[in-house]
């Protein structure tokens, strides 16, 4: 293999750490012949594949490469993978694949030219992904990778050993802390700066607002074929949502503040919510495609908001982006006629500790989720746990 790509993989194999693995790591099929893994930009993809190379390559041939790597300049995929596959090669591991021109057509002919090669990739433009699925049809499944969860932060950070819990274990109290006396001083902290992995460096602020940037400036323009100017207004658009009780959007209004056509603006929410910048709360299931109606829209995630509204961050907002933001996962999240949300039938109004029970009263299961308790009781259920389930 070509010597400056194998200097670069060893590089990056020496600088990855093992000792804490996220949720996708035991969910992703390492044995298919090719799938890919994909979400928001800095979520810790690339670490997660230098991780499983890094623990298996005495028993397999592998090799990892960076799909913005010079090498492409005056190569291609398909050449590097022929003489992988001569050299006995078995699983080849292509970094930012969306970074390379036509990568989903080389990507189906690897497929049908070497069968004993297995193929991993990954994309942090989530948009450039669900364009190149058409290529290449069912060969290759697509896993989707999300933030921290609390229970991820506590024991990336912390390392506090906090096991998964169902939304079942949850309702019925049966969620521990061990080692952990008071969950509140570190939720509080996740809120702001827990949702990414490299959120415990001292640089961590700029390197969110780099990402921001880089997918609404960047990523959604050239997906989209918009100018410039239309992203850094998509961009002003998530400093309104991030100040906003949560957003209920009013497309005539939104389209005089940012200067386009309401006409197009679900199309721009969507590229949004692809991106993994907003998350859009629809009155029935069906996913990032659902035919539903969006009835509320949320940042992606509470550091994002904190980054994006500072001080002026509404603490409601934060409260249900942050109980929408890790349900989702394991979940199917839909707004609720008479509360907040609805997950298989159950009724969830958020708030804070002074939180009621009025907006439940009809509710054939309704449970209140308070922000700023500990513990809870019958139907009373503390923010924090719905954090704990991947």
């Amino acid at each position: 293999m070509d010597i400056t790509l194998t200097a670069y993989m060893e590089s990056q194999l020496k600088q990855t750490v093992s000792t804490f693995h996220r949720y996708m790591y035991n969910q992703v099929s390492w044995q298919s012949r090719m799938f890919g893994l994909v979400g928001p930009r800095g979520v810790g993809k690339s670490t997660m594949i230098l991780q499983y190379i890094k623990q298996h390559r005495d028993k397999k041939r592998m090799f990892y490469v960076s799909a913005d790597h010079m090498y492409f300049s005056s190569h291609t995929l398909v050449e590097l993978v022929d003489e992988f596959a001569k050299e006995g090669g078995e699983q080849i591991f292509i970094d930012e694949i969306h970074k390379y021109e036509n990568w989903s057509r080389e990507l189906k002919q690897i497929y049908d030219s070497h069968p004993d090669v297995k193929v991993v990739f990954t994309g942090s433009s989530v948009l450039d992904i669900f364009k190149g699925q058409a290529d290449l049809s069912r060969r290759a499944p697509i896993f989707t990778m999300q933030g921290l969860s609390f229970r991820e932060y506590l024991m990336l950070f912390h390392r506090l050993m906090v096991p998964t819990y169902t939304l079942n274990d949850i309702i019925e109290h049966r969620v521990k802390l061990l080692n952990i006396d008071h969950p509140l001083p570190l939720f509080r902290d996740y809120l702001r700066r827990g949702y990414y992995p490299f959120s415990g460096e001292s640089d961590f602020e700029l390197r969110l607002r780099q990402v921001i940037s880089q997918t609404m400036e960047v990523d959604i323009p050239l997906y989209a074929n918009m100018n410039s100017s239309t992203g850094r207004k998509l961009k002003k658009l998530l400093a309104v949502i991030a100040q906003s009780v949560p957003f209920k959007p009013v497309m005539d209004s939104i389209s005089t503040v940012i200067g386009v056509s309401r006409n197009v603006l679900p199309d721009y929410f969507l590229y949004m919510e692809q991106a993994g910048m907003i998350s859009q709360l629809r009155d029935t299931t069906g996913g990032i495609r659902g035919i539903g109606k969006v009835e509320k829209v949320y940042l992606d995630n509470t550091n994002m908001a904190y980054i994006l509204a500072e001080e002026s961050a509404n603490i409601g907002n934060i409260r249900e982006t942050f109980f929408y933001n890790q349900m989702r996962v394991t979940t199917s999240v839909i707004s609720s006629r008479i509360s907040d949300f609805e997950i298989d039938g159950l009724t969830f109004e958020v708030g804070g500790k002074k939180k009621g029970k009025k907006q439940i009263a009809n509710a054939s299961q309704g449970f209140v989720v308070r922000d700023d308790i500990e513990f809870g009781s019958g139907n009373i259920l503390p923010l924090w746990a719905f954090g704990l389930t991947y």
